[in-house]
């Protein structure tokens, strides 16, 4: 133990008490917020619970943790260091992860989050708790496959698809690659995120195959009457309940590898309530065109850099296309930027910056450039509700 009268503790006086690990670490950021909250419930509860704080880092990094100015908030919390008895009984792939023990059993684990005062108080009274359990999954397998997969021999995976509304908890948003022995991507895994953020993810790449351009939000149309569902609105501390995030994940054979996102939009378009195409649209657009035969863009070479979208706003020695790439970025300017100069040299070029279209549209006329609204037909992603 650190921070403690005695180097070493024996829980089982701790038997007739609620206990609590929280496995933590000097480095999580998410732990070191629990902290003050584990304080102040320790206090709360008294000698009816008992929070451990647990790490498995060595007694030079705790030590060092409590020594700096971050650490002083915490200098009088105990904690174990060098633990390898409690990782091994309770495994689990991240930190803050909070275990329960009642009467000596274990009664539930969970994340940080659902450690309250609430929920202590229902399991200290042996009310209906509202804890949801968390188990730790390894993201390097397939979501939910089930580990007699792994004993089976001379069995391939062929083609795996799992799809499932609602929030995984502890498992981390975002999306990750599967990859074979030869470094294709044949898969995909997406955990805790929106359609939107899953259909963003497949027209990206989908555009670089088909269109061999930019895949920004400004080529994606939302023809859905409830547009809240399919992308959730975040609460003002970043958060959302969970309802309508989703976990996908997809795996074909190496050899239909390229056709890995088509067959996902095709999945996804079964099961999803919506259907997403990619299809020909009149837009109404800025295209970009010279006004002159004189070149005023080439560049005079030096080290490449492009600030787009910031002000200023400077391209040196690079493709006029990474302007245009930016501008189809997260812009105030909401309307597709379409490149018609036919320019494929490098170039050099700054603007004062991109917030005000007729400002730039004045500050490209010294290149001899200039922005026309006119309506071309784009391919665009179209997200509608499914019909029945």
């Amino acid at each position: 133990m650190v921070n403690h009268a005695q180097k070493t503790i024996n829980l089982s006086a701790d038997r007739e008490k609620l206990i609590l690990l929280d496995f933590w670490g000097t480095w999580c950021s998410a732990c070191l917020m629990n902290l003050p909250k584990i304080t102040a419930l320790q206090q709360k509860f008294g000698d009816r619970v008992r929070i451990l704080p647990v790490t498995d880092q060595d007694k030079t990094a705790v030590d060092k943790f409590f020594a700096s100015p971050n650490g002083q908030k915490y200098k009088s919390m105990t904690s174990t260091y060098e633990d390898k008895v409690l990782h091994d009984l309770f495994p689990h792939t991240g930190v803050p992860f909070i275990v329960w023990i009642k009467d000596g059993k274990l009664f539930n684990t969970t994340d940080a989050g659902q450690l309250t005062e609430q929920t202590i108080n229902e399991v200290l009274g042996g009310q209906d708790s509202s804890l949801r359990t968390v188990i730790q999954m390894n993201r390097k397998r397939p979501l939910m496959l089930s580990e007699d997969y792994d004993r089976q021999r001379n069995v391939q995976l062929l083609n795996y698809s799992f799809f499932a509304k609602g929030q995984i908890l502890d498992i981390g948003a975002g999306g990750t690659y599967r990859k074979t022995a030869s470094g294709k991507i044949h898969g995909r895994q997406f955990t805790n995120l929106s359609l939107w953020d899953m259909y963003y993810a497949i027209g990206f790449e989908l555009f670089k195959q088909q269109d061999k351009t930019s895949f920004t939000e400004k080529r994606m149309i939302i023809e859905v009457k409830e547009p809240e569902q399919l992308m959730p609105i975040e609460k003002t501390d970043g958060s959302n309940d969970g309802i309508n995030l989703y976990n996908y994940e997809f795996i074909i054979p190496e050899q239909r590898s390229d056709s890995l996102y088509n067959f996902m939009l095709e999945d996804l378009n079964r099961y999803s309530g919506y259907t997403v195409t990619l299809e020909k649209r009149p837009i109404k657009c800025f295209v970009l065109v010279r006004t002159t035969t004189k070149d005023k863009l080439a560049t005079k070479g030096g080290e490449k850099r492009s600030t787009f979208p910031r002000t200023p706003s400077i391209l040196r020695n690079v493709p006029l296309k990474n302007m245009v790439n930016m501008l189809n970025g997260e812009i105030p300017i909401r309307e597709l930027f379409i490149d018609e100069t036919g320019y494929t040299g490098n170039v050099d070029l700054e603007v004062s910056g991109v917030k005000d279209i007729a400002i730039l549209k004045k500050e490209l006329q010294r290149y001899d450039l200039d922005l026309i609204p006119q309506e071309r037909q784009v391919l665009m992603m179209v997200i509608k509700d499914q019909r029945n």
